[in-house]
């Protein structure tokens, strides 16, 4: 018998299997977890000097409060070592924080999920990748971190498949889903700097995204040609009649980033050029009977369409992104490969959000 003991969890005595143990409880991915038992929690909180029973934030849609021990608890199932608690710390906080929404996305028909994107000195502290393979397996720090944040949102947010978690298709990244920005093999200033932080300072963004899709390009070797390619491949994503968002995301890949950089665009460049691209004629975009009436129903929100489009000409263009600065640009990959990954958002309803890795 499994008996549980108040303030402690539960004694599992020597006949029960622990991994079925935590299958029956429902409070896996699907995946078999380390059990967590007192001695491997203690050895998580040890890293820090914050007291236990601090709550770092409420996760929604349930508003579970994830506390320090809570969240140490969780990052030993997912497979953590104790120094990667401060990294799942900040992504608890990033994706709690109000612009991401992440009540909306835990209960969405849509496929959409939280992207972690890693900046600064951990990445090399704690051997998270950014290079080859950013988006694969065989990283322990990628895939466990990743992984704890999923199992936060599904125990403590309670966003269990089928449950609460409503997504029609599913994504793969709801295993686990984080990567690091390769700042090195970058010609721009990375994520976090462009977000305020200093660039020692280590931190953690969230976005709630598609899953990824390669773009490639072998043959450009002018930032125009690979930009093209992207912006085409950008246009489509989602799906066709998904305008006038606000977010995107962009992963260049380094043989990519050194090209477009070398030409001497800036990264405000890129979004820019990827803005003005990334249009399309109305009436492309609604070829069936409503015709441009409909745009309002189809494409967005009456409010959200801006001051001078003429939506009863099908020629009007019509932007994807209602602002070049609603592109987010990191640069990862391999240094080999000219590759890149873009990442749609999930309308108009979540923003990313930044925030800082702290060490006691």
């Amino acid at each position: 018998m499994a008996e549980p003991v108040e303030g402690r969890g539960y004694d599992v005595n020597e006949d029960i299997d622990a991994i079925e143990f935590y299958f029956e409880r429902g409070v896996t991915d699907g995946l078999p977890v380390v059990p967590p038992t007192e001695t491997r929690v203690a050895r998580m909180l040890a890293v820090t000097a914050r007291p236990a029973d601090e709550v770092i934030a409420l996760v929604p849609p349930n508003y579970g409060a994830a506390t320090l021990e809570k969240i140490a608890i969780n990052a030993v199932m997912a497979g953590c070592k104790p120094d990667y608690l401060p990294v799942v710390v900040a992504g608890v906080q990033a994706m709690c924080a109000e612009q991401v929404s992440l009540h909306g996305v835990q209960g969405t028909t849509h496929t959409a999920t939280p992207l972690f994107i890693v900046n600064g000195p951990v990445r090399q502290q704690l051997d998270i990748n950014c290079a080859t393979g950013v988006f694969g397996s065989g990283w322990r720090a990628n895939a466990t971190i990743g992984r704890a944040l999923r199992l936060i949102m599904t125990n403590l947010g309670g966003a269990r498949p089928g449950e609460i978690d409503k997504s029609a298709m599913g994504h793969p990244g709801k295993y686990t889903f984080l990567i690091g920005e390769y700042e090195e093999a970058s010609p721009w200033e990375p994520l976090h700097v462009e977000k305020g932080y200093r660039p020692d300072q280590s931190a953690v963004s969230v976005y709630c995204c598609d899953a990824p899709q390669c773009i490639s390009n072998h043959g450009s070797r002018t930032a125009e040609g690979i930009l093209t390619t992207i912006a085409a491949s950008m246009a489509v994503g989602w799906q066709h009649k998904a305008y006038l968002n606000d977010n995107c995301a962009l992963v260049i890949g380094p043989e990519h980033a050194k090209t477009i950089g070398d030409d001497g665009l800036s990264k405000q460049d890129v979004k820019r050029f990827l803005y003005e691209q990334m249009q399309r004629p109305l009436g492309e975009l609604l070829p069936g009977p409503d015709g441009a009436e409909g745009v309002s129903r189809q494409i967005t929100s009456p409010e959200r369409i801006p001051e001078g489009l003429d939506l009863r000409d099908g020629t009007t263009l019509i932007p994807k992104i209602t602002s070049p600065d609603g592109i987010t640009v990191v640069v990862a990959g391999g240094t080999a490969g000219r590759f890149s990954i873009h990442l749609s958002g999930w309308g108009a309803g979540s923003r990313l959000a930044t925030a800082p890795i702290e060490f006691d």
